[in-house]
């Protein structure tokens, strides 16, 4: 009487005649498994010499750096409005920014008219050609290095070329249009204060000479007096100006803001004071008058100050684009890549024949049995039907 067969030896004989069965498919077609990839191939190979060649232009430049304000030292002097410029323009402009610039719309579209790319991509409308561009360029900020790339790709190398430097003179035009460095900011900011200052004080000389106001009208103690009130009154704007800021980016309770209060709230109890103290029965429309005039003439040399400054700083810093590598007419396509595509293409089709025969192996196999032979009858019945 025979023993039977241990479990493990009938499992590990299984296992070896399913993989003699994968095997065998596989050896049956060898040649179509072989020469079938490479006819593959060598028909993308030749396709790709049928596809008009792409060349890349590269430039690589460095954004505008910010720098350590000439104005910080100066501001550290003027008590209450020290705090002014950097509560206008705290904001530092990162590299993404620049990125974000060149990627717009304006810019985009300076683009798209400025080398004739709805005719280039022929395209019937704007938008078209925007996407069309926005898939050939590609701009990228280095995390490591902070430099800004930013490659073309085109059928014509002379045109990648200067489509990639225009990037750059359309970044130094929109940089110059738009406040965006912490210097730029705090220009734009005294720039506005100064122009209103000034005419509240072309109004303030205007009431003060049709008041027949004579210098010699006034004594020295209400003179004293009156520029006195002018200073304070002009730190209070100045503190008041800058709460209003900090309110916009800080919380209620933070420190700084309640410190700011608190100075705003000193000096308008000083300014209060000094109206009080202020007897001005006789001389009260040369005193009114003369005090506003004082008042708005130390704001104004205030901000002509800060102006300055910030217009100096702006010239140091302005939009200072430094171009490392100028993008030049490319010598070499770079796509299509040939050799890549024949070898994508003929592991790709040696990986569907593979599938295929041992599909159509396993599906001749299955029809062998009479268990799945009735099941695939009664499959293809029910497919007849529909």
């Amino acid at each position: 009487m025979t023993a039977p067969t241990p479990p493990n030896v009938e499992a590990e004989e299984d296992d070896g005649l399913d993989l003699l069965d994968l095997l065998m498919p596989i050896a049956q077609h060898l040649k179509l498994l072989v020469i079938g990839p490479l006819l593959a191939g060598l028909a993308a190979l030749g396709i790709t010499y049928l596809i008009a060649p792409t060349f890349t232009a590269t430039t690589k430049f460095l954004p505008p750096q910010q720098q350590q304000s000439a104005a910080a030292s100066a501001l550290a002097s003027l008590g209450a409005l020290s705090g002014l410029a950097g509560a206008a323009g705290g904001i530092k402009s990162p590299g993404d920014q620049y990125v974000a610039l060149m990627q717009s719309v304006s810019v985009t579209d300076r683009l798209v008219d400025k080398f004739k790319l709805m005719d280039v991509y022929e395209a019937k409308y704007r938008f078209e050609a925007r996407k069309e561009l926005a898939s050939n360029v590609r701009i990228a900020l280095g995390k490591k290095d902070g430099l800004i790339t930013v490659e073309v790709d085109d059928k014509d190398p002379q045109r990648a070329a200067d489509m990639a430097n225009h990037h750059v003179e359309e970044l130094r035009r929109v940089t110059s249009e738009l406040a965006l460095t912490e210097a730029q900011q705090r220009r734009a900011f005294f720039e506005t204060q100064l122009k209103q200052t000034r005419d509240r004080l072309t109004v303030a000389q205007q009431a003060l000479q049709s008041s027949g106001f004579n210098p010699g009208a006034l004594r020295a103690e209400p003179k004293a007096a009156a520029e006195g009130y002018a200073r304070i009154k002009a730190e209070t704007t100045a503190a008041e100006v800058r709460l209003q800021t900090m309110r916009q980016r800080l919380a209620d309770n933070a420190p700084e803001l309640l410190q700011q209060q608190t100075l705003v709230f000193a000096l308008r109890s000083q300014m209060a004071k000094l109206e009080t103290n202020i007897d001005t029965p006789r001389d009260g429309d040369y005193l009114g008058r003369y005090r506003e005039f004082k008042y708005q003439e130390t704001l104004f040399e205030l901000f002509s100050r800060q102006f300055e400054l910030a217009r100096l700083d702006e010239s140091r810093e302005g939009a200072l684009i430094q171009v490392v590598d100028v993008a030049t007419k490319p010598e070499w396509k770079s796509k299509p890549k040939r050799g890549q595509m024949a070898m994508v293409t003929t592991l790709a089709a040696a990986i569907f024949l593979i599938a295929f025969v041992l599909v159509r192996h396993a599906w001749r196999r299955a029809s062998t049995q009479p268990e799945t032979a009735e099941k695939l009858a009664q499959l293809r019945l029910a497919l007849r039907g529909r």
